[in-house]
């Protein structure tokens, strides 16, 4: 079959879901990959007039033709379908049930392993779909298929909406204008290869010189619409990267005046904890000086006794006697203390110079002894004959 429009549209509408559907048309679109840009076209127009269950069929299509092409390394198909995939996905995922939905999401994710598309081109699937997704009610916030592009995230600052926005322009716009350059440089090539040109008919010649011109036109045209929403993002860049370095010179000026502050208050803080310390050591020295010494007390303890005052205390004991009316025991008087041996003698020698005998006052002469002479009942007391008596047993 002749390559026309027609029965490129004749192919579309016999397309079904089936395997051998899907390749056999691939096959025939193939064959005629010289009228790529053409044939993408109405497959574009011919997927939006689909009801959506049936445009996932023109997606199984272009994933077939874009991977053979991928794989045979000819690279007119995904030149042509690279411009307008992201727009024919959408079409499709739009209004579809979850199931073609999740479909088309693992599509998208092999043309993203596989690399069958550059990086930019799948970028702007992600963001189709994402777009979508969050314009439904029930968005359950989830991802594309495990693909790292999430449809709902932490929410955009407002100062970085605009620069979203206008990134996004730059992708779209990128991805035609490669393409538009690509089929501008192709067809330029071969209007200006002189074999080509001598062995074409000058008719032939003038139509592919016009078509030459229209593709330029178009190139001219995109690499112009790249170029104004890239100069935005810029301006909006500059105006934004302005905005910061203001931000950040007014910080600057905060912290250097929060960090003298600082040092102030410690240098105040550490002269007032320093006369603080002064002053509490002049008080305690002042003190020092100006109070008068504590009186000297004497002992409350008793004074040492001797051996001989031990042996005295020990042999006087305080005698007691049983009260004959109610038996309390009461406390004998004691005597004074008596030096014991001679000093006890010269004592009582003092005390009882004569002895009157028989009335008169001659003195007796008491004869030398080694004993104690008898001084009589009425000299000494019995207790003192007793410590005599003892004292000089002793002795």
């Amino acid at each position: 079959m002749a390559y026309t429009d027609d029965a490129v549209l004749s192919k579309l509408s016999a397309l079904n879901e089936t395997h051998e559907s899907i390749a056999t048309t691939a096959q025939w679109i193939m064959f005629h990959r010289r009228h790529a840009a053409q044939t993408v076209n109405l497959w574009l127009g011919k997927l939006k007039d689909l009801p959506p269950p049936k445009r996932l069929n023109m997606i199984y299509l272009a994933n077939e033709v874009t991977q053979q092409s991928k794989a045979r390394h000819k690279e007119d198909f995904i030149i042509a379908f690279a411009p307008i995939i992201a727009e024919a996905t959408a079409s499709a995922y739009k209004g579809a049930n979850s199931e073609v939905q999740n479909k088309l999401r693992r599509v998208v994710d092999v043309w993203r392993d596989r690399s069958v598309f550059d990086r930019e081109t799948i970028q702007g699937l992600y963001e189709r779909m994402g777009e979508l997704d969050k314009s439904r009610p029930t968005n359950n916030g989830g991802t594309f298929g495990g693909s790292g592009f999430h449809s709902s995230g932490p929410p955009v600052p407002s100062e970085l909406m605009p620069l979203v926005a206008q990134h996004q322009a730059v992708t779209r716009s990128a991805t035609p204008m490669k393409a538009a350059l690509s089929n501008a440089q192709t067809e330029y090539e071969k209007v200006s290869d002189p074999a080509t040109a001598q062995a074409t008919a000058l008719p032939l010649q003038a139509a592919r010189l016009n078509g030459l011109l229209k593709n330029l036109a178009n190139a001219e045209g995109a690499v112009a619409e790249s170029l104004r929403t890239r100069k935005e993002m810029i301006r909006s860049l500059e105006k934004l990267l302005a905005e910061n370095q203001n931000a950040l010179q007014q910080e600057e000026a905060q912290m250097k005046l929060l960090s003298g502050r600082r040092t102030e208050i410690e240098h105040k803080k550490n002269q007032v904890e320093a006369t603080i310390l002064g002053g509490q050591v002049t008080k305690q020295e002042d003190r020092t000086s100006t109070e008068p010494e504590p009186p000297q007390f004497e002992a409350l303890t008793p004074p040492p006794q001797s051996d001989a005052d031990d042996e005295h205390v020990q042999s006087d004991p305080i005698k007691t006697e049983q009260n004959g009316n109610n038996g309390v025991p009461q406390q004998t008087p004691t005597f004074p203390v008596v030096a014991p041996g001679i000093e006890m003698l010269s004592s009582v020698a003092a005390n009882y110079q004569a002895v009157p005998i028989n009335g008169s006052n001659k003195k007796r002469k008491v004869a030398p002894s080694d004993d104690f002479p008898d001084l009589g009942n009425d000299g000494i007391d019995e207790d003192v004959k007793e410590m005599l008596r003892k004292d000089g047993q002793s002795a």
